[in-house]
């Protein structure tokens, strides 16, 4: 991305941000909206956004919904912010890196707990065999 795709990038996504927290009256985009990042194509013609939020499956869609049909207006109340000649048609999309980075994180900590679980386990065993060891040691220097 060039620089100036991602300087019009981040202009977007707070001039958006705004919008959806202080103008919107939709009652569908009522839930924890967040715009993660906005990619702009080169020729500046779309602006794809994407978004995650923190509501349940069918308040997710319907916020993604609200978005999507509100584009045209949003749109242009960005052409009057923007001094460009043409501005970029938006597209809303769900931010499904958040989502997959949750995933890692909950593998992650099942592996953490899992390798506890073996690593007491070997000191278990190990210190079961030791206690063998010794005391076999010990009736052998009684005989």
């Amino acid at each position: 991305m060039s620089r100036r795709t991602e300087m019009l990038g981040s202009t977007i996504q707070r001039e958006l941000a705004q919008m959806i927290m202080r103008e919107s009256s939709d009652p569908r985009l009522q839930a924890m909206i967040s715009i993660t990042r906005v990619k702009v194509s080169p020729d500046l013609s779309v602006a794809d956004i994407y978004v995650s939020v923190m509501a349940s499956e069918g308040k997710k869609t319907a916020a993604l919904n609200a978005l999507k049909h509100s584009a045209g207006l949003m749109r242009s109340k960005l052409s009057r912010s923007l001094s460009l000649r043409q501005t970029p048609y938006l597209k809303f999309h769900f931010d499904e890196r958040l989502q997959k980075e949750l995933q890692t994180l909950d593998l992650l900590e099942t592996i953490r707990r899992e390798n506890e679980e073996l690593d007491k386990s070997r000191v278990e065993a190990q210190s079961q065999s030791a206690t063998q060891t010794q005391a076999g040691n010990d009736s052998m220097e009684q005989e």
